[in-house]
């Protein structure tokens, strides 16, 4: 490719704001169709665990700083599938060299998986925490709970304090 055909930053940005505004609908379609849960959005609580949402389901964990600053996880207590979580309930636990510390639900619902990896090998969460080492899956029960939550940039701010 010639450097002449790359497309400048202002193509680049009005590409990107097209995409974004076609793929608005089917989105809102999505949102709708989900009873109003956002698609594929990260969310974020102050006690530093996180909803990644895809549909009507929130793939739930703990965060890369909250891993961080338990320092190496040895124990991870999760719930059952088919267990009910409520928004700001401890569902689980997980213990480290340095502490122990309950594990709260982001939102309410119903658990549909849990991460059974991290009965063997809880010190998965200190590698990728946001990633692959989530802790359990729901099926939201009220999207209305995520509408106080922060996205990625207010949590980076939230955790500089």
């Amino acid at each position: 490719w010639a450097e002449s055909a790359w497309p400048s930053s202002t193509q680049t940005k009005t590409m990107l704001r097209l995409t974004l505004q076609r793929s608005a609908p089917a989105c809102r379609a999505a949102f709708a169709r989900s009873g109003g849960l956002r698609c594929l959005a990260t969310h974020y609580a102050e006690s530093h665990e996180y909803v990644k949402v895809d549909g009507e389901t929130g793939t739930v964990g703990i965060t890369d700083y909250a891993a961080n600053a338990l320092g190496d996880i040895v124990f991870v207590d999760l719930p059952e599938v088919g267990d009910e979580v409520e928004k700001g309930e401890s569902f689980g636990a997980v213990e480290s060299v340095k502490a122990a510390s309950d594990v709260y639900a982001p939102v309410s619902g119903e658990v549909v998986a849990v991460n059974e990896a991290l009965e063997d090998t809880p010190d998965l969460v200190n590698s990728s925490a946001l990633e692959d080492d989530w802790f359990i899956k729901i099926k939201i029960s009220d999207a209305g709970e995520l509408d106080g939550m922060m996205g990625d940039d207010a949590y980076a701010e939230h955790i500089k304090e």
